[in-house]
């Protein structure tokens, strides 16, 4: 079976690392990026195809993947004056790898079927180390259907790889992901400085936590960083914050608070305004520390 041709728009942290995997699975793959020399070296790298325009890369394309940093950006690249509807073909299927909000890839949806292009969202989680060696956790939301056509490429990028319903449903549930996520890495800051002031060793700290009912997947990979005030991005403070004010969002236009991530939307939004947004969200430890006056 002949595998569909890809277009990747969006060559980013995790976009480059989720490309290249499409590259080494095999697909025929175009890519596009808003700078130029970024996808000039990664086409060089992996052999793989540059168009000009978005609208250039849905016409090259079977399935076209945009890996891009939020709903705005999502929707020049595939509804912009060149952009991917104003390329692609009937039946073209999109799949948004981006964490852009249930309420955005609707209205997104909605204005591409007039086209006759389809949508599926598929966020991911799993950081920059997973995508780079594709054991992402990938959850799609759309119709079974386009599940079905875009699933290969998917299982390309990811270990687990998940159709969890219909249309915005993988938003919602990556939304709740990272909101837990970044609610556990407040945890963790907060334990740690804790843990400094009252003077236990914090190798012995990490150490039972890892091993017992406080152990989770941000002890494992932001206890060291947070150790060490190394915040060198994984995934950006300010990309998490926007995520976690989604989450928000969404909690209130159902009706239910989630307090825990209203407390690290805070955490996050001082570290934003002390100019970490650029880098990992590891740095919400600041904001504990300014918030104690003290430095783990």
């Amino acid at each position: 079976m002949t595998q569909p041709r890809i277009g990747f728009a969006g060559l980013g942290i995790m976009g480059s690392r989720m490309a290249a995997n499409l590259a080494r699975a095999g697909f025929p793959l175009t890519v596009w990026n808003r700078t130029v020399a970024t996808a000039e070296a990664f086409a060089a790298e992996h052999d793989a195809a540059i168009a000009d325009s978005p609208a250039e890369l849905a016409r090259a394309s079977d399935i076209v993947v945009t890996m891009v940093v939020d709903g705005d950006q999502v929707e020049a690249v595939l509804l912009g004056p060149d952009g991917v509807a104003a390329g692609g073909r009937a039946g073209l299927l999109c799949i948004d790898c981006s964490t852009i909000g249930s309420d955005a890839t609707l209205r997104i949806a909605g204005r591409l079927e007039p086209h006759g292009i389809h949508l599926v969202d598929a966020p991911v989680t799993g950081s920059a180390p997973r995508a780079a060696d594709a054991t992402l956790t990938i959850m799609a939301g759309g119709s079974d259907d386009d599940f079905a056509l875009g699933r290969s490429a998917l299982e390309a990028m990811g270990r687990l790889v998940l159709h969890v319903g219909p249309l915005g449903q993988g938003q919602t549930i990556k939304l709740i992901n990272n909101s837990v996520a970044a609610a556990n890495s407040l945890t963790v800051a907060q334990a740690l400085l804790v843990g400094s002031a009252a003077g236990v060793d914090l190798d012995s700290l990490v150490a039972v936590m890892e091993a017992g009912s406080g152990g989770s997947t941000m002890l494992g990979l932001k206890a060291g960083p947070m150790r060490a005030h190394d915040f060198e991005p994984l995934f950006k403070l300010a990309h998490m914050l926007k995520d976690v004010r989604l989450c928000l969002e969404a909690a209130a236009a159902a009706g239910i608070s989630f307090a825990a991530a209203e407390a690290a939307e805070s955490a996050l939004r001082e570290a934003d305004e002390q100019g970490l947004g650029e880098d990992d969200f590891a740095a919400i430890l600041t904001a504990v520390e300014d918030r104690a006056g003290r430095r783990l």
